[in-house]
């Protein structure tokens, strides 16, 4: 094995990184002692909302950034000595895509495999591969420029693997997208995750990393407050949740969750909190005594409109954590898109 080759043995890390600390010019603090190690082949999650380090740390991991602190080791290569061979062994998708738009989806992966140094008799095949992995092969031949935005996202991502890395860092991949969009491109990261490719996927939608992510870093503020698989996670939050719905205004929401923590329904333990809605209760035995406190909402005149009890979600989990919530904007994003035509074959 020579230097130039990534040390990827599928038994070894893909990224250590070790009291990692990024601290800008003018003295923000944008990254504050990360420790975090990603094994090959997993589908990792980094988890949190807008400006809480997210892009700042997976940029530290690409290169894209020098740290100011700590150190990085990716695919078995330091970020402060080997940064060029850490490029070479890793693929890098961005928020926004940079297909050109005046070349054609076969074009873009050419120019690609050319940039990465893709030897010549292996380019042709690559690029038919890649093309009929992101489903684009019935539309090879048209420019860019015609695609709709998930078929660039997924271009997007075909020119990031044309060298065949590793390791790929998904910096918020499916922001934007419609849900249709966003499934068939969640489908494509699976299928290369199941090839042997780590993924490091940021992201706000919460359901995008309980579905993909083998485990998951929530970062808040700079600090990785809590890391474990979607399902540890969850039982971090323990019991059930009971969800109320009371149509009334702040007043009567605020006299509901005094009457959930204060008075003889649940334990001592269970956690009262406000939602967008109403009020939710996390309790070992909400299933048990969420009647109770409908007769105790009922007496003292507040009028319930929605009870549902359901196990924790990823939601739970962050609201658990942080003490706040992921903005609801940015996790209906989606629902909020209007599903952009995909160009024909014809």
């Amino acid at each position: 094995m020579t230097d130039d080759t990534p040390r990827t043995d599928g038994g070894g890390a893909a990224i250590e990184a070790q009291g990692v600390e990024l601290t800008y010019a003018d003295g923000t603090e944008a990254v504050k002692g990360i420790d975090l190690t990603v094994p090959e082949g997993e589908f990792f999650g980094f988890l949190g909302p807008n400006g809480a380090g997210k892009t700042t740390t997976i940029k530290t991991f690409a290169t894209l950034l020098s740290p100011t602190g700590g150190s990085i080791t990716v695919n078995g290569f330091d970020v402060y000595e080997e940064p060029r061979k850490i490029r070479e062994t890793i693929g890098y998708m961005a928020q926004e895509t940079s297909v050109d738009e005046e070349l054609t989806a076969r074009e873009n992966i050419r120019f690609a495999a050319q940039a990465y140094g893709v030897p010549k008799r292996q380019r042709a095949d690559r690029i038919d591969e890649l093309l009929d992995l992101v489903d684009l092969a019935d539309v090879a031949d048209k420019e860019a420029g015609e695609f709709s935005g998930g078929m660039k996202k997924r271009l997007d991502a075909a020119t990031a693997l044309v060298h065949q890395p590793p390791l790929v860092f998904l910096d918020e991949p499916t922001t934007g997208l419609d849900p249709k969009a966003r499934n068939r491109l969640w489908e494509y990261f699976e299928r290369i995750n199941e090839r042997g490719t780590t993924l490091f996927l940021t992201t706000q939608y919460l359901e995008e990393a309980d579905q993909l992510c083998e485990r998951i870093s929530v970062i808040l503020d700079g600090e990785i407050v809590a890391t474990g698989s979607p399902m540890e996670l969850k039982r971090r939050v323990g019991g059930e949740i009971l969800d109320v719905e009371i149509p009334a205004g702040d007043e009567a929401r605020e006299r509901a969750a005094e009457i959930a923590r204060e008075g003889d329904v649940f334990d001592a333990d269970a956690d009262v909190a406000r939602s967008e809605d109403g009020i939710t209760v996390t309790a070992e035995r909400a299933r048990e005594h969420g009647t109770d406190l409908l007769v105790a909402l009922r007496d003292a005149g507040i009028t319930v409109t929605g009870f549902n009890i359901r196990a924790p979600t990823l939601d739970d989990v962050f609201l658990a954590i942080t003490g706040e919530e992921l903005d609801s904007e940015d996790r209906s994003a989606d629902a909020a898109t209007v599903t952009e035509p995909e160009v024909s074959a014809e």
